[in-house]
């Protein structure tokens, strides 16, 4: 997955929210993406599964630019967990499932890589368990859990994790990254994780630094530490 010199700037408006990025993230690699709030990471995720199209620039995959993908075929390939956690009224079976007819096994995985099944233990009928609209009979953290089991519940050659371990405890979320490098390793997928703790990130392949729309730092996290004054600033805060 490759973006070449994309800006991009929301219909209507003057001013760019991201200008010349270029990155490559490589299939079997997780790269991070870290920024303050309002720096255009989150913009850059909405790009690949083309919520938005670039402005100018152009993003391929496999060097096939996304535009002339069939919008269904992009996103049968991408597995996204979103930043506001979203379940819908069923139970987390069927939130988990999606529509899609998965497999008992599929979901099972999917259950254990998202450290989701200590949920099911806790709750009266397991998987079977009602889901009010909107999840509120859950808590934050568990909503989290069941929409990244969603994103993982099949296997696809892109996963995006957009702030989606924000309400995890660090051991919860140190698990889930274990168990998720794990899946990278066996299927060669390609991760894009955003972030705002360093600590979900720090191991990741490739670490993006964005400040105001460009990329400002590029690299593992030890040489990030020494070479970019913004990620150090993230850091130590």
């Amino acid at each position: 997955l490759q973006f070449n010199d994309v800006s991009f700037k929301y219909p209507n408006a003057e001013e760019y929210v991201l200008k010349d990025v270029n990155f490559t993230a490589n299939p079997g690699e997780t790269v991070a993406i870290i920024g303050s709030t309002g720096s255009g990471k989150s913009t850059i995720i909405k790009l690949i599964p083309r919520l938005f199209d670039v402005t100018e620039g152009s993003i391929t995959y496999c060097g096939e630019d996304i535009r002339n993908f069939r919008q269904k075929d992009l996103h049968n390939r991408i597995g996204f967990a979103t930043q506001k956690a979203i379940l819908f009224t069923g139970t987390i079976k069927s939130n988990i499932d999606f529509g899609r007819d998965l497999t008992d096994k599929q979901i099972d995985e999917a259950i254990d890589i998202s450290q989701s099944r200590n949920i099911l233990e806790e709750k009266e009928n397991g998987i079977d368990e009602p889901i009010s609209q909107g999840g509120t009979n859950v808590s934050g953290g568990q909503k989290q859990r069941i929409s990244i089991a969603r994103a993982l519940a099949d296997h696809k050659s892109i996963y995006i994790f957009d702030d989606s371990f924000s309400a995890l405890d660090y051991e919860t979320d140190k698990k889930l990254r274990k168990q998720l490098n794990q899946l990278i390793a066996n299927t060669k997928a390609t991760v894009l994780i955003v972030a705002q703790r360093i600590s979900t990130i720090k191991n990741s392949d490739k670490i993006i630094v964005i400040d105001e729309g460009k990329i400002v730092g590029e690299g593992k996290h030890q040489d990030l530490l020494k070479t970019c004054e913004v990620y150090k600033q993230i850091a130590y805060s």
